[in-house]
């Protein structure tokens, strides 16, 4: 069995941004638990916990070239809960207060990182059989390791993975900038792999491109970026090399997310009392929102990153109606919003705040505690994605019997199974078009079966609540393809 060495911009619960951190926080734990020599490696950032930071013991300093200059930085390391990790810190790089800025300097710190991850790899005694990429800000490995270093022999049997979270984010730069930052020219073998027009250079192209394998986090994100809807100008790629792309759906950690002993929660539970149970975090939440209590009163959550992705404009334009119960002598259900990103966004669910009061709850905030409340308080999850490599909060959803309401696509139509009446069957509900009026529609029919123990809406919860999304599974398959290399 091969040892693996993550590679990744973020760590949760260090550094996150987004799912990426999720991903990479939790996997390691599982690879490890199978057995596998699993290892994280990621930049020293000046904000990582002191806590932390305290802890780290120094390996070494050394240098790295960056082209015709040679770059300093030191090595540190730390046994995280079991798990080996390994820091790279440059007050150059990484000293700033933000885990990303504009993308000509993130190009070059990230190039950096990627440089520096493999000059370390002799020093931390440490030649793992596989250095597993995520995501474009280290894509450049499997590159400089093709430019520079297979033809030194402690490199020579490495493999590389890189996993795409998000293939919108590619690292598009000036491709004279990037060649002299790598050390790189025209007659280097690698110099088309990141050619991404005439002075184009695309990191996570030249990734895709030299990587033994690559991964996304879905099987269905997988077929869809092989499509030039989905595929961001990279789909000739990826079917070029479509017998090296393979989709393995994200998980979640059980253990820090079960609303049987989560602390954050207001009244703890399974899927045997959830009924009842989720009637009393609904009451809790309703208080902490200012929502009007009202325990019959169903309430819909989106928590999500407010960007244009997720789906928002469709809400926007429904909003209205999603309040408006279509029975006249019912109360419309309540509406509680949990997010930070676009401008836009973040004023419209402010203003509607303040039009239905007792009715819309906003908070722009990003608070994992907050989310896990409202996990267990509310009675769906609306998630419209334009697109969805994977998603984590539908399934953070089910596991706390909160029922999705999602349109197919991506990990969404991989992990939710919409009701189907004739069968009993499925644990949410669905809808494909990108269109206001057929979420809206889905939005409807959920409300419909919504009811008290016994109901419809019951035993979808229950199917919810009984899935399997735990990492044990993705990181089974995870292991297979490092086998296979």
């Amino acid at each position: 069995m091969k040892s693996v060495l993550m590679a990744t911009a973020e760590f949760s619960p260090f550094v996150k941004a987004g799912g990426l951190g999720d991903v990479v926080g939790a996997l390691p734990f599982a690879l490890r638990k199978e057995g596998v020599d699993a290892r994280v490696v990621m930049p020293l950032y000046t904000f990582i916990p002191s806590k932390i930071a305290e802890s780290l013991k120094f390996v070494k300093e050394t240098y790295v070239n960056m082209g015709w200059r040679k770059q300093n930085y030191r090595i540190f390391e730390i046994n995280y809960n079991g798990l080996p990790m390994y820091f790279i810190d440059s007050e150059l790089y990484f000293s700033g207060p933000r885990l990303y800025y504009e993308m000509e300097n993130d190009i070059e710190r990230f190039a950096f990182f990627c440089a520096a991850v493999l000059n370390a790899l002799p020093h931390i005694d440490f030649a793992p059989g596989v250095v597993h990429c995520h995501d474009w800000h280290t894509s450049l490995i499997p590159v400089l390791l093709q430019a520079h270093y297979k033809k030194m022999q402690y490199f020579r049997a490495i493999k590389t993975i890189v996993t795409i979270h998000n293939l919108k984010y590619q690292g598009i730069c000036n491709k004279y900038k990037l060649f002299d930052i790598l050390g790189i020219n025209e007659h280097y073998s690698v110099a088309g792999s990141l050619s991404f027009g005439y002075d184009i250079a695309n990191c996570l192209k030249g990734g895709i491109s030299v990587a033994d394998k690559i991964t996304t986090v879905s099987d269905a994100y997988a077929r869809e970026i092989r499509d030039p809807y989905y595929g961001e100008g990279l789909d000739w790629l990826l079917n070029w090399r479509g017998y090296d792309l393979v989709g393995i759906v994200n998980g979640i950690d059980n253990r820090q997310y079960d609303p049987s002993r989560d602390g954050a929660i207001a009244v703890n539970y399974t899927a045997a009392n959830a009924a009842q149970a989720k009637k009393q975090n609904k009451a809790a939440l309703q208080a902490e929102f200012g929502l009007s209590p009202d325990p019959d009163r169903p309430v819909i959550a989106l928590i999500s990153r407010l960007v244009e992705q997720k789906g928002l404009d469709l809400i926007i334009r429904v909003f209205d109606e999603i309040l408006a119960s279509p029975e006249a002598s019912d109360l419309g259900p309540q509406f509680v919003i949990l997010g930070t990103g676009d401008e836009r966004y973040e004023n419209f669910f402010k203003w509607k705040q303040t039009q239905c009061p007792g009715g819309v709850a906003a908070r722009i905030v990003f608070d994992d505690s907050m989310a896990r409340r409202i996990y267990a308080g509310a009675d769906f999850l609306l998630m419209p994605s334009l697109f969805e490599p994977c998603g984590i909060s539908q399934l953070l959803a089910m596991r706390y019997g909160t029922i999705p309401i999602v349109r197919e696509t991506g990990g969404l139509s991989d992990t939710v199974k919409s009701y189907d009446e004739s069968t009993g069957e499925g644990n949410g509900y669905s809808f494909k078009s990108i269109n206001a009026h057929d979420m809206l529609y889905t939005i409807r029919r959920a409300l419909g079966f919504y009811g008290g123990i016994g109901s419809i809406h019951d035993k979808i919860r229950q199917s919810a609540m009984a899935g399997d999304f735990s990492w044990d599974q993705s990181a089974r398959k995870y292991i297979e393809l490092y086998n296979y290399l």
